[in-house]
């Protein structure tokens, strides 16, 4: 029996919502779940836990499925690619560490 996963609301959401994402991308063209199991390999069970957001499917299966709707586990790419809280932490540390930088230079050349 494998690990029982627990989530936040906020989570739970953001899964359910990923989910009917995925379904209303695969009825939008018009795939059948039974052609969606043939490409992934996955059985007709994991898909539907998949278009409901089940957090008990592993991220491998969800790939496999975005993969056999045409492509679309090139989606998982943009995951934390546009990461604006962290560039805005790395730049502050970037910015002390020049001007600490720079402070070193002053004091070694007043020190000549």
């Amino acid at each position: 029996m494998g690990k029982r996963i627990i989530l936040t609301p906020s989570i739970r959401r953001i899964l359910q919502q990923m989910g009917e994402q995925i379904k209303l991308a695969r009825l939008r063209r018009n795939i059948p779940v039974q052609l969606i199991t043939e490409r992934s390999g996955l059985g007709r069970t994991t898909i539907w836990q998949i278009e409901k957001g089940s957090p008990s499917v592993s991220m491998g299966a969800y790939a496999k499925v975005l993969h056999a709707i045409e492509g679309m586990d090139k989606e998982l790419l943009r995951v934390c690619r546009e990461d604006a809280p962290g560039r805005v932490i790395q730049d502050a540390i970037l910015v002390r560490r020049r001007a600490s930088g720079r402070r070193r230079r002053l004091i070694r050349h007043d020190q000549e």
